[in-house]
């Protein structure tokens, strides 16, 4: 008979459009045991967060075409993903940045270049395992 405790993976979507920051954070989080589905292009955020239904929304805010900050207030706005916290990570955190991506509904913040240790610590704050 299966072992019904077992837990289910924890799902992270990841919203990244540089190619190395993308594999690096979704090798560490597959590497910690979370479920992740990556996301190039801000374009296409909403409707992979509807499909995939994650736990996590990790966003970079400097993406080609819109803004990680609109994209979390866009999912801030979604019925059923309202609830889903966002980590934000960005490259360029000037004064007041970090007041604007917390208003626009992110749970927290990274700088980059982003570390393993507080990178993972900052997920497991945010999606602590079942």
């Amino acid at each position: 008979m299966p072992d019904v405790s077992e837990p289910v993976a924890k799902r992270v979507l990841v919203v990244e459009d540089n190619d190395l920051n993308r594999k690096l954070f979704c090798d560490v989080l597959r590497a910690n045991g979370f479920e992740v589905e990556p996301v190039a292009d801000g374009e296409f955020v909403l409707d992979a967060a509807r499909a995939f239904a994650p736990d996590l929304v990790l966003m970079d805010i400097q993406l080609p075409n819109v803004s990680g900050v609109d994209l979390i207030a866009a999912l801030k706005r979604e019925r059923g993903l309202a609830d889903v916290p966002v980590l934000a990570v960005t490259a360029y955190a000037g004064k007041g940045d970090e007041d604007r991506i917390r208003d626009a509904g992110a749970a927290d913040y990274l700088a980059k270049p982003v570390s393993i240790g507080p990178f993972m610590a900052a997920v497991r704050r945010l999606v602590p395992a079942a």
